[in-house]
């Protein structure tokens, strides 16, 4: 490895973004300098990043950003916030709950942290103002169960992970020690997420009742409804089946996590025109040009990326690293706080995709060195990266819940880092134990 290649690839990157250019630039712009200083053709960062986009799971992307726009022009997150709600009842902080479960609920038809913050909030955040909550603090906990839209399955990340890590085999020296590794795959990443999502989730949920306690915010209703809850599952049966349908076809093998997403489109569409006619032409253009920017977004950073982590493996940075941390320690519980710590850092400057995509060339060797899965490897990296949505200055959940919910970024802030410590505290949970993570995949056959 040349050390002046670290220098200009990172010192380039960070010198860019630092001059305030978009962080394709800054990435492409740092690749191309130690492409031209190592002699390389640039025709060839060309045309590493125009392969990089010729992968058949790629295409879940567009589908499962369309599918989540669509659902909820089509009437379906509304009916889901509708059973979350029945369900919270009488529990103390009972909306916000509500709110923490709506989430869940969406998460697993949209893949997006923003996504499911803004579909959720539209609709709970005027609700608990209206009973009386804080306003600051319903917009606190929207955006922090947004996170839980890349955790849920089908999630965005998890097929941005896995088409990163998936061209990476184990160091040698890994295999030697600890034998083959066990393989990566979305269908797998999808199954592991389900568990580590409900961990999360119930640490949310457990902060949202403990505040709510303090500050007395009732529940619903004085006790469970069971005939509103049945009326809003026979109202939302069509919207509950749409995750059933989604993750049931991939876990089943029926079809695959880019099939399952065109799946999801076509089962909207029919659902929205057919069913519940509430799904518009207008709100479906509209559903469209929300696809085509935020694809074209991500589609420009993972050009740059794939190039910019090319280059990381081909220098030998990622093997370097690995070295300089296991000689620091081969401890894996203080590896992964260093990462995890690492991570969260990240998250607060870097939007989530970009930071995968940037980052699994690097962390990926030295937990293989470690002997780590990568399954779990990927989950504990977006979890920790769905902090990063509702931590500043980025925190793009934030900036959505206030533009919802009218509480400046500030106030929300001063509101959320409860729900923050909770969530850290579940990732070093997730982390610390793998099982957490491997038991569903195992018993599924994966």
């Amino acid at each position: 490895m040349e050390a002046y290649i670290v220098e200009i690839l990172f010192g380039g990157f960070f010198a860019l973004l630092l001059l305030g250019a978009p962080i394709t630039v800054s990435l492409a712009g740092a690749a191309m300098v130690a492409f031209l200083v190592l002699g390389k053709n640039p025709i060839a960062f060309v045309q590493i990043a125009f392969t990089s986009v010729g992968s058949f799971p790629l295409m879940a992307l567009p589908a499962f950003v369309l599918a989540g726009a669509l659902m909820e022009a089509a009437g379906i997150s509304k009916r889901l916030v509708d059973i979350a709600e029945t369900l919270a009842g009488p529990i103390t902080g009972g909306l916000g709950a509500a709110t923490v479960l709506a989430c869940l609920f969406f998460g697993a038809i949209s893949g997006s942290g923003p996504a499911t913050t803004a579909a959720v909030g539209m609709l709970m955040i005027p609700a608990m103002v209206n009973r009386k909550y804080e306003r600051s603090y319903a917009s606190a906990v929207t955006a922090a169960s947004g996170g839980l839209g890349i955790i849920i399955p089908p999630s965005i990340p998890m097929v941005i992970f896995g088409i990163s890590a998936l061209g990476m085999a184990p160091p040698s020296d890994a295999v030697e020690k600890y034998g083959q590794f066990a393989s990566l795959s979305i269908p797998k990443l999808f199954v592991a997420g389900v568990i580590p999502g409900f961990i999360m989730a119930g640490a949310l949920l457990l902060t949202n009742y403990m505040i709510s306690n303090k500050r007395g915010y009732r529940g619903l209703t004085e006790k469970w409804s069971y005939g509103e809850i049945g009326q809003a599952l026979r109202r939302g049966t069509w919207s509950v089946l749409a995750p059933v349908i989604i993750l049931g076809g991939i876990y089943t093998g029926l079809f695959t996590p880019t099939e399952s997403a065109i799946v999801a489109i076509f089962y909207t569409l029919f659902v929205g025109l057919v069913l519940h006619r509430e799904l518009k032409f207008a709100a479906v253009l509209n559903s469209l040009k929300t696809t085509t920017w935020i694809t074209g977004r991500v589609l420009l950073i993972l050009f740059a990326a794939v190039v910019f982590g090319r280059l990381l493996v081909e220098q030998r940075i990622p093997a370097t690293i690995a070295e300089s941390l296991l000689s620091l320690t081969d401890n894996v519980y203080m590896i992964w706080t260093l990462i995890i710590v690492f991570l969260l850092f990240v998250g607060m400057f870097m939007e989530t995709l970009a930071a995968i995509m940037i980052l699994v060339p690097v962390l990926l060797p030295v937990m293989y060195m470690m002997g780590a899965d990568p399954t779990h490897v990927g989950i504990v990296v977006i979890c920790t990266l769905s902090v990063g949505f509702q931590t500043p200055p980025l925190g793009e959940n934030l900036f959505v819940a206030s533009g919802i919910g009218g509480s400046t970024v500030e106030q929300i802030v001063s509101r959320i880092h409860p729900f923050v410590l909770a969530s850290t505290a579940s990732i070093f949970l997730i982390a610390f134990v793998p099982q957490l993570t491997l038991w569903l995949p195992q018993m599924l056959g994966y």
